[in-house]
């Protein structure tokens, strides 16, 4: 007997705002199985607002309400069953935050839940990470957002331990994260590291994610450091214009793929790591793990 559901995610970030649907196949005597229905980004950009005015402005507040209506109907068309909406960095550390989100929840009936930063790295570290590594490998999973980046260390499958910090890549455009977090990551960093004698990375985003697409390599298969060096010192050189018009990169995609690229480079040469991993995962594939297996809180449609 086949049983076919689907469970959304929505995962309002700094830099952008998703909606994925996911497929959960259930068959009897063999394994669970979450299939990506659908995937919707608005590149909102909340953090450009919060970081530097520490309130989102009334345009963005609007555009966030027009998005989750939108959303809802998605929803309702694809009969989504169940749904989580959890909100990061920007809408935590807005003034006005818990008014949007009692506005979202007026207009459009979709309650959201604004999560810290160790609650957003332990709902990432729910993926279905065992499809991606090695048991027998140590890896520092990187999750890198627009407010903040979630650090993992994860041993023989296990996760030890994890630490959010406030580098991000909105912060870092507008020149908001001082000197000392970045000592400070990089203590955390080499703490963490040092016992195990070979360590490589793991990075989820969709900074990451379009720079393993333009590495034209197979999945499962690394980006070294040397390569992730060379592409970072090759985008550089392009101007935010020439990222547009010559690789092809979306405007809001152009500018924040450079800072990004410094957290991944950063956590690698801290870490030792020689190589990057990229299974195309993050926080809405682990709301939808989540949900399934009961381990937050949920609402139906």
């Amino acid at each position: 007997m086949l049983s076919i559901k689907k469970y959304a995610a929505i995962d309002i970030g700094s830099n952008a705002v998703r909606l994925l649907i996911s497929n959960i196949i259930e068959q009897k005597d063999k394994p669970v199985q979450f299939k990506k229905n659908s995937l919707v980004r608005v590149p909102i950009r909340l953090g450009a607002d919060v970081f530097i005015k520490n309130k989102i402005s009334k345009e963005n507040t609007q555009r966030i309400l027009d998005t989750m209506l939108a959303f809802k109907l998605l929803m309702k068309s694809h009969k989504v069953a169940k749904y989580k909406a959890c909100a990061t960095s920007a809408m935590r550390e807005s003034n006005n935050g818990k008014d949007i989100v009692d506005m979202v929840l007026k207009q459009s009936g979709i309650s959201i839940d604004v999560i810290e930063g160790e609650e957003e790295a332990a709902i990432i570290a729910a993926t279905d990470l065992n499809k991606y590594i090695d048991p027998n490998k140590t890896y520092l999973y990187v999750d890198v957002g627009g407010g903040s980046t979630e650090f993992t260390v994860i041993d023989q499958g296990n996760q030890v331990t994890s630490k959010s910090f406030k580098i991000g890549t909105v912060r870092l455009l507008n020149d908001m994260v001082k000197k000392e977090a970045w000592q400070e990551l990089e203590t955390w960093i080499y703490k963490h590291a040092k016992p195990y004698h070979k360590i490589e990375v793991i990075g989820s985003g969709g900074n990451i994610n379009k720079i393993f697409k333009m590495s034209g390599k197979s999945i499962g298969k690394p980006l070294t450091y040397f390569y992730m060096t060379t592409n970072f010192n090759m985008l550089q050189s392009y101007s935010y214009e020439e990222r547009i018009s010559e690789l092809g990169l979306n405007q809001d995609r152009a500018d924040v793929i450079i800072p990004a690229m410094r957290i991944y480079l950063s956590s690698m040469k801290w870490s030792g790591a020689k190589n990057i991993y990229v299974p195309k995962i993050g926080l809405a594939d682990g709301i939808i793990k989540s949900i399934y297996y009961d381990t937050v809180t949920s609402n139906t449609q």
